[in-house]
């Protein structure tokens, strides 16, 4: 299982991977998710430009045997959505960190108390 510890986790199974500024972030399911879920085939998020408070839905995740919420780590605005999702959505399962992140978004406040480091997030998940 694959858990990248330099980025941020939710116990929803987002990943946040935060600028070095600290203005904007991509966001993301984690390999987790993505396992659990099986064949991603479609990905529908509307949210762009909308302001999305934390633990909001901000889109849906549509695998070959359910549909899944996915919901905002932190409070922001949407500035962009990972267009070639459209096109290729198993991108997600491929490379779920890279070429499979799903939002950018800019954060509207700092606390970010509600994310969790890589080894809480492993102990979460049982790996």
């Amino acid at each position: 299982m694959n858990i990248p510890e330099n980025l941020k986790y939710t116990q929803d199974h987002e990943w946040v991977q935060i600028s070095e500024d600290g203005k904007t972030a991509l966001v993301g399911i984690t390999d987790f998710a993505q396992q659990e879920l099986g064949d991603i085939v479609y990905i529908e998020i509307e949210t762009l430009g909308e302001e999305i408070a934390s633990g909001e839905i901000f889109g849906t995740v549509e695998a070959v045997k359910t549909v899944s919420d996915l919901f905002m780590p932190v409070s922001g605005t949407v500035l962009e959505v990972n267009e070639d999702l459209e096109q290729s959505p198993e991108a997600v399962n491929e490379d779920p960190y890279g070429k499979g992140w799903m939002i950018k978004i800019e954060l509207n406040d700092q606390d970010q108390s509600s994310l969790i480091q890589s080894s809480e997030y492993s102990t979460l998940i049982g790996a």
